[in-house]
């Protein structure tokens, strides 16, 4: 049986933020979760354990500057990092801004929501970018 095409192989998966020849940061769009990010590995592979030691550090790095960027930006009760991939099976991470007043909290964004959620302003994607960035740029 041939498997249908990778999305994270065939398009970005979202807002383009920043990417190296490694990896990517995109945006979801996402009303309820404002500056939800997803951190991409490019080549298509499954698991954490299919990069080699500097990858895993590169890929961590980001993920890291990722986090920071959002946590500074939204503000967010809690910053929550998840790797699942069961749907599609291509490395990435998402770095979702958590609220205790969102949709879902104090249970993960994709079970059942538990109240109608409050909204939080979206910071804008060259704010984002900018912090990102510096965050990168710190050892």
């Amino acid at each position: 049986m041939t498997q249908p095409p990778c999305e994270l192989c065939a398009s970005p998966g979202g807002e383009l933020l920043w990417q190296d020849e490694r990896c990517r940061v995109i945006r979801v769009a996402d009303p309820h979760y404002p500056g939800f990010c997803r951190v991409v590995w490019n080549a298509h592979c499954a698991e954490m354990s299919d990069l080699n030691a500097a990858e895993r550090a590169h890929l961590l790095h980001v993920l890291w500057a990722t986090e920071c960027a959002v946590r500074a930006l939204t503000k967010a009760h809690k910053i929550n990092l998840a790797s699942l991939g069961n749907m599609v099976p291509h490395l990435h991470w998402h770095v979702i801004p958590r609220f205790s007043d969102d949709r879902h909290f104090p249970q993960p964004i994709w079970g059942e929501a538990q109240r109608e959620g409050v909204a939080h302003p979206a910071p804008a994607s060259a704010d984002l970018l900018a912090e990102f960035e510096r965050a990168l740029a710190q050892c």
